[in-house]
């Protein structure tokens, strides 16, 4: 799920959502819709599958509305379709819904609640907004009550607005690990879930918690706990100079590149998807890649931890040998080929001295080669035979966030689309898969301050980490500890957990750090047995789960999803981790001491 705006009080409230949602396309998207109540209390639905464009040619811009909602959607839920896209009504017509983020429980609250009510689209969105209408209805309630009663049963991600048609002057919205702001105006009010969708309304926000009930009219706002608690937030200016206006509300360019990265997953789903719904690349790429016994890939720094997770997705899921070697031992060692070689090489700026040089050996050797990149006619995708954009956008912090995650992204697509062409069995859905590590990367990015209070906690004067993990935990590992050492620079270290009693565990010492990964049920307690065995001798734990092989005690519990994607969600925490220690360091987190985004020199 990816925007949401709303909008009440003076104005042209259909000018102001559509534009709103044009703002956030950016966010990636695969339908669009508005709703509006009109000065007669008449709803009008506008809703489209595709690009915004349809949206806007199909608004009637002549109603003179009061309040509306609108959202542009990635489906998580259901294909993208007309009856998918939201806004979603419940089956009276009393209450629409807008809803970032996925709704956990919501097969047992149809079951329980709704088992009598026919629905028109395949959402879980349409399984709240029946709810409240049910609870309206059976519980005798007010619009208000009936969203708090629904709120109280409701699991999982979410950021709501929500219209009730008898009640036009008001406009409902809560959240829970989704973003949304409120914006305040004169003579109007709205919600958004990100600035830049009403920054040309207002440049007055408040920010809304976890958990909290916003009740909004055209000259006022209401903010309550769940249990019916008032509460008290001061506003904020969001203020833009000329410098600023690459960054839009961001102190930092790495901060924003965090929170573009599910944007980009689903970016990269909508321009790698056929008609189909299958991934497909270039056939003559295809056909290379299938004609060749081994795969090399080849890169630098994030670029080749990215390239290790790669090399699983390919070898698991197209069953093609893969090797990774770092670009700058590369050109000057060069391994012992095989018969049919074919070679990656990831690289952000599409630049990078070493890669290059790499390159420059495999041409003389005439060997077909992809480079996977972010910039166009960059000089690697120039000089390799075959190119893969990550589609990103530009990436300005030198510690690369999204371009990371893109690289694995279109890795995954790359393996999906190789599996096909071999006719190799599916154990998942790529794509939706995909959709699904977006929707966990936004929790992850929601819970920021849970992330901040451990940094704040444990990293400030330390003067090493260490990350451990197995499997693609350890690859992640790597990242993690790469971009921890690169803005923070505190001495960490990435091990492969079962080497800790090799030698490394020699290095733990009273109050020392250890983060631990566990996304693998094959190797889970494997590594809780390391985290005790650093415990044992002083060490700080951490671990970074996910739900489904977690204990209460872990310090961050991720939602399920694909165990061969992990690597994309479990590593955005570790990029908060980075972030945060930078900051109450008081270091420059775009621009570390010694360091440039492009490296084009060997």
């Amino acid at each position: 799920m990816c925007g949401i705006v709303g909008f009440i009080g003076e104005g042209q409230v259909q000018h102001a959502l559509v534009s709103g949602l044009e703002k956030l396309e950016y966010r990636g998207y695969d339908s669009a819709g508005i709703f509006v109540v009109d000065q007669a209390q008449q709803g009008h639905l506008f809703k489209e599958e595709g690009h915004i464009a349809k949206l806007r040619a199909a608004v009637d811009f002549g109603l003179s509305a009061t309040v509306g909602i609108g959202h542009t959607r990635w489906a998580t839920h259901g294909p993208a379709t007309t009856y998918n896209a939201h806004p979603h009504q419940s089956q009276s017509g009393r209450f629409t819904l807008v809803h970032n983020g996925v709704i956990e429980n919501y097969a047992e609250l149809k079951a329980e609640y709704l088992s009598e009510e026919t629905f028109k689209s395949d959402t879980d969105t349409e399984v709240v907004v029946a709810l409240i209408d049910y609870f309206a209805r059976s519980e005798d309630l007010t619009a208000k009550e009936a969203f708090r009663r629904a709120l109280s049963v409701i699991e999982g991600s979410y950021a709501f607005a929500l219209i009730d048609q008898t009640q036009p002057g008001t406009l409902y919205a809560a959240k829970n690990k989704s973003p949304l702001l409120v914006g305040l105006g004169t003579g109007f009010n709205v919600v958004c879930s990100d600035a830049m969708a009403t920054i040309h309304l207002t440049s007055e926000y408040i920010e809304i918690k976890d958990k909290e009930l916003i009740i909004l009219t055209a000259d006022h706002v209401q903010i309550e706990t769940y249990d019916g608690g008032i509460v008290t937030r001061p506003s904020y200016q969001a203020e833009l100079d000329a410098e600023d206006l690459e960054k839009g509300t961001y102190p930092f360019y790495m901060l924003k590149e965090m929170d573009e990265q599910p944007a980009v997953m689903r970016r990269l789903i909508q321009v790698y998807q056929n008609e189909s719904g299958n991934f497909e690349v270039d056939a003559d790429l295809t056909q290379a890649l299938l004609e060749s016994d081994r795969i090399y890939v080849v890169a630098c720094g994030t670029s080749y931890h990215a390239g290790w997770v790669g090399k699983n997705l390919i070898e698991k899921l197209a069953g093609i040998p893969v090797e990774c070697h770092l670009a700058s031992e590369f050109a000057y060692d060069l391994p012992l080929f095989s018969e049919r070689p074919f070679f990656i090489f990831l690289t952000q700026s599409g630049e990078t001295a070493d890669s290059r040089q790499a390159l420059v050996k495999v041409n003389e050797l005439n060997y077909p080669s992809l480079t996977i990149t972010n910039v166009k006619g960059s000089t690697l995708s120039r000089e390799a035979t075959y190119t893969l954009l990550l589609h990103a956008g530009p990436e300005i912090a030198v510690a690369s966030t999204k371009a990371y995650t893109a690289q694995i992204a279109v890795m995954a697509i790359l393996s999906d689309a190789l599996r096909q062409a071999k006719r190799l069995p599916a154990s998942f859905n790529m794509a939706q898969e995909l959709g699904v590590v977006a929707s966990v990367m936004e929790s992850v990015l929601a819970d920021k301050e849970a992330v901040k209070n451990w940094v704040d906690s444990h990293l400030m004067t330390t003067r090493s980490t260490f990350y451990i993990g197995r499997l693609l935990d350890y690859y992640v590992a790597m990242e993690a500890a790469l971009k921890l050492k690169e803005i923070s620079y505190i001495q960490t270290e990435a091990f492969a957990a079962g080497e800790l009693k090799h030698g490394t565990i020699a290095l733990i010492e009273e109050g020392t750090p250890v983060i631990a990964l566990v996304s693998d049920e094959a190797v889970a307690s494997h590594t809780r047995g390391n985290v005790e065995e650093v415990k044992a001798r002083g060490a700080v734990e951490l671990v970074i789960s996910t739900k489904n092989v977690s204990r209460p005690t872990d310090g961050f519990i991720l939602p399920n999803m694909e165990t061969m994607l992990s690597p994309l969600a479990m590593v955005v925490v570790t990029q908060l981790i980075a972030y945060y220690t930078a900051l109450g360091r008081d270091l420059d987190v775009d621009k570390p001491r010694n360091l440039a985004k492009s490296v084009t020199v060997e």
